[in-house]
């Protein structure tokens, strides 16, 4: 995972999309059967803003923005369905939106603004990772795995995630859309 280095007085924060359960088990369970080594230190979501650094006093501003971003947006349907990968380019398999793209866009693109402005590594796609920089032959086996996979829930709110010291991707805020 490409993770920005943190200096003193800064913190490493994601936006995201929490999975409920049970379907965060299951894709959970699919991350761990691809011997993906990250799969215990981050959760299932679909990312609004990927790692970012932030200084500590800049929190209390990025969060009013989170808010009052949630706040313009209406809650919606995810439904998740087969897998997807980003190979070549990334050795990344994931389960693929079949709805709820376009609201996610529009969530991204807004939380990507002011004080969370900042240029994007690649073009933003809203998915479920479940196998992230593993050998070719368990992208395959995750790609089949769940080829077939489906679920789908409603999405009313969004979370702030930090980074913690010991690898961990821990939710610290939520914030409820609408």
């Amino acid at each position: 995972m490409n993770l920005p280095e943190r200096g003193p007085g800064q913190i490493r924060i994601g936006i995201a999309i929490e999975i409920p359960e049970p379907y965060a088990a299951e894709l959970s369970a699919a991350r761990t059967a691809a011997d993906d080594p990250l799969a215990r230190f981050i959760p299932p979501h679909i990312t609004l803003l990927g790692p970012t650094l932030l200084d500590v006093e800049q929190l209390d501003e990025a969060r009013a923005h989170l808010a009052a971003v949630a706040a313009g947006a209406p809650s919606f349907t995810v439904q998740l369905r087969g897998t997807a990968t980003f190979r070549p380019i990334s050795p990344v398999v994931f389960v693929a939106l079949a709805q709820g793209i376009a609201e996610c866009e529009q969530l991204e693109s807004a939380v990507r603004s002011g004080v969370l402005d900042g240029e994007l590594r690649f073009n933003y796609h809203p998915h479920v990772t479940i196998a992230h920089e593993v050998p070719d032959a368990a992208l395959d086996k995750a790609f089949e795995a769940m080829a077939d996979y489906s679920a789908e829930f409603e999405v009313d709110r969004f979370y702030q995630y930090e980074h913690g010291d010991d690898g961990i991707w821990r939710p610290q805020a939520a914030f409820p859309l609408g």
